[in-house]
């Protein structure tokens, strides 16, 4: 998909939260061998080195990956742009394409100010685009109005119990991409009767269901895995075509239910 800035971003990538320093090399190599073009990491995961080192590694050119990368709540502020040069240092790829600030972290109330470092990163080339992570509307109406800068993604949770439908037409009126983190709601939805009904129906699974309900809706996803088998599967989303009556069905799913934190509570 087209970013508001022009940068283009692959819908479907491959996360890599949880995923040990040394796991991650194997893992990122399968999924850029497997096809996966977007390789999303944060400071926070404590392995930026060994994504760097598997795309390094992989013989594909730089330009050709999409690396994805976030601030911490802890370097907001004074400490944005450190945070970012030792992020940048870690991953050993020259600019990444995506810097995002991973939690507005609202108690801090440094979040203003960050956005600002980040669009000046971005002026001085040091990165390609910049965006947010778990920004709520108020968040984004306060850094748009602040610096007239729309973010080109906010990367939230999102998932067939949590679908975030108001978020979402913020998301569409002010111009971002949304992209999902957690789109199998850290797996609780694979197990729903509905979800499974629409999987055997098209000799698909579940989790393929779940993502390509995501890229119809137009939102981007970064499911994670370590398991080359379901690495692949993931990435085969792509091929599945949902009906209307499949999306009717997984619409009603929606609890409000999160499976990970509340973005105002964090940070």
């Amino acid at each position: 998909m087209t970013l508001a800035d022009g940068m283009r971003m692959p819908v479907l990538g491959f996360g890599v939260y949880k995923v040990s320093d040394e796991d991650a090399v194997p893992a990122v190599s399968e999924a850029l061998t497997a096809g996966y073009r977007l390789v999303d990491t944060a400071t926070l995961y404590r392995n930026e080195a060994a994504v760097g080192r598997a795309i390094r590694a992989s013989g594909l050119e730089r330009d050709e990956v999409f690396v994805t990368t976030k601030l911490w709540n802890d370097a907001h502020g004074d400490g944005a742009r450190a945070a970012f040069e030792a992020s940048v240092e870690r991953l050993g790829l020259g600019a990444p394409d995506l810097y995002l600030i991973h939690w507005p972290a609202p108690a801090r109330d440094l979040y203003v100010p960050t956005w600002r470092t980040l669009l000046r990163l971005r002026d001085e080339g040091r990165v390609r685009s910049v965006g947010v992570s778990n920004f709520q509307p108020d968040h984004l109406r306060r850094i748009v109005d602040d610096s007239g800068e729309v973010p080109v993604v906010n990367q939230v949770e999102l998932h067939p119990y949590l679908q975030q439908r108001a978020l979402r037409a913020v998301h569409a009126e002010l111009g971002v991409v949304t992209q999902a983190w957690s789109p199998l709601g850290r797996g609780t939805v694979l197990a729903d009767p509905v979800i499974g009904d629409i999987a055997r129906a098209h000799g698909a699974s579940p989790a393929q269901v779940v993502l390509r309900w995501h890229l119809d809706l137009g939102i981007a996803v970064i499911p994670k895995s370590v398991t080359p088998e379901r690495i692949r599967e993931n990435l085969a989303a792509a091929d599945l075509d949902l009906t209307d009556e499949d999306h009717e069905r997984i619409a009603a799913l929606d609890r409000g239910e999160r499976s990970g934190s509340d973005p105002d509570l964090v940070n």
